[in-house]
């Protein structure tokens, strides 16, 4: 490649915001290239975030059932060993077969793909440290900032890679720690907690807040609390660690509640309180790109253009969930944007999930979230042990809790623990995106016997206060 290129549109950062803004801008017929650090392409989600945690998720899994369901199914398999290099060799495959099929994906759509760090010296210019003697200077009509997020340290938990790990570490280890302290209670902490629960640690989280995964719907969290404690998870709420030190091969942790101090020793700790944009090395602040000084993410308009002309972002970057789907669609907007389309996110209407297991998964608004809101609503749920595909597979925990307005019946929120919640959650997403009524999907047929009938049959319990609601 020459060392000054134009371009319509230069992205920084591969993963599944940059990744899909490419695409997109390729369709609309934009020349367009991206500038991926890493030797592999996917950014944190595909290489060390949604799909290692999840291959090893359901490894895990599987194990589990080998060892502890099989025989009430019929299925005799005698001793059960675990082969955690063959596991982790599997989640390594995944990974690279994805990322490759980024590679090609990017490729069939005549996107030029640079490997290197770049970093903004003017509006329109990026310039590309790529290893070699001369730096890579890319012009462009418009640049997008794609570079995700990375762990939050917390100062006296500082990482060293191997007693004290952040999740990166924690979805690579070597063997299965006999005891995992992890510092945290969402999302991360409580999929990579599940995974080394099943594969024979005895796993603590601890967390400063009174619950857990504190964004989900109060019902559902105090429900996955229960399931995850009779999977043998221990949880230290309202507590923090104070103190952690190295000392041979285990982390002496010091924690505190309230007035009260004790000791707990672990052969791993997982650091997992959060993450932050990952800006450092973009040359943002030399541009006068404005950031939240409280979170530091970059601020944007409705069309995703930062502070500065010509400059974008999306993603982990700026405010909002910091989910890979949220970013595609991010991603997606803001080249229809910048080609002169309207592009939109209804944040509204974007799904969470969590990959525990029972799956969690909720769209919407919460019960407490219309309660503070003062909304006359409506609530109706369905269990799992129900719906007969549920009974079927041996999979009855949890149920679908469906929320209404008291006066329009217009779906405010959907709330899913239980089995396949990641799958069923899209139509309750479609359902809000078009202002269906909970009426609409309790008159929608569903197949049986299938987990979406739970759906149906919470929707019907909704009708039953609507009717009647004054």
């Amino acid at each position: 490649m020459a060392q000054d290129v134009q371009f319509d549109l230069v992205i920084i950062g591969s993963g599944p915001g940059g990744y899909v803004a490419a695409v997109r801008a390729s369709q609309l017929g934009l020349k367009t290239a991206v500038v991926e650090k890493s030797s592999r392409l996917g950014g944190v989600c595909l290489n060390v975030g949604c799909i290692p945690s999840k291959a090893l998720l359901d490894s895990s899994e599987y194990y589990h059932l080998a060892r502890e369901r099989f025989a009430e199914y019929g299925i005799k398999t005698g001793s059960v060993s675990l082969d955690l290099a063959t596991m982790m060799a599997r989640k390594d495959k995944v990974v690279e077969d994805l990322t490759e099929n980024v590679r090609k994906l990017l490729e069939g759509n005549h996107i030029e793909i640079i490997h290197g760090s770049a970093s903004l010296t003017a509006p329109g210019t990026v310039a590309v440290d790529t290893g070699k003697k001369k730096t890579l200077t890319l012009n462009a009509d418009h640049i997008l900032l794609a570079t995700g997020s990375e762990p939050v340290a917390v100062k006296g938990l500082e990482w060293d890679g191997k007693h004290i790990v952040s999740s990166t570490e924690a979805l690579a280890f070597d063997k299965v720690p006999g005891r995992l302290g992890i510092v945290g209670g969402g999302y991360i902490g409580l999929e990579l907690g599940s995974v080394w629960n099943r594969l024979g640690s005895t796993v603590t989280v601890i967390e400063m807040l009174p619950k857990i995964a504190t964004t989900l719907d109060g019902q559902v969290g105090r429900t996955l609390d229960r399931l995850l404690k009779r999977q043998g998870m221990q949880f230290r709420l309202n507590t923090r660690v104070v103190e952690a030190k190295v000392t041979g091969k285990q982390v002496k942790t010091v924690l505190a509640s309230g007035d009260q101090q004790e000791e707990m020793t672990f052969d791993r700790l997982l650091v997992s309180v959060g993450r932050r944009p990952l800006t450092q090395g973009l040359g943002i602040e030399a541009l006068g790109i404005a950031t939240d000084p409280r979170t530091g993410q970059i601020v944007v308009d409705e069309t995703y253009r930062t502070s500065v002309a010509g400059i974008y972002a999306i993603g982990d970057l700026i405010p909002g969930p910091m989910l890979a789907h949220k970013a595609s669609a991010e991603g997606i907007a803001a080249v229809e944007c910048m080609a002169g389309r309207a592009g939109e996110v209804n944040y509204d209407t974007i799904p969470a999930v969590v990959y525990t297991w029972p799956e969690v998964a909720s769209v919407g608004l919460t019960e407490e979230q219309v309660r503070e809101r003062e909304i006359p609503y409506c609530v109706g749920s369905f269990p799992f042990s129900g719906a007969g595909r549920a009974r079927c597979m041996g999979e009855t925990d949890g149920f679908v809790k469906l929320i209404s307005h008291g006066k329009t019946d217009r779906i405010l929120g959907v709330h899913i623990i239980g089995p396949r919640a990641a799958d069923m959650i899209a139509e309750c997403v479609l359902a809000l995106e078009f202002g269906a009524s909970s009426e609409d999907i309790s008159r929608t047929i569903h197949g049986h016997p299938t987990f979406s009938e739970a759906l149906m049959e919470a929707a019907m319990h909704v009708r039953q206060c609507s009717i009647y609601a004054s």
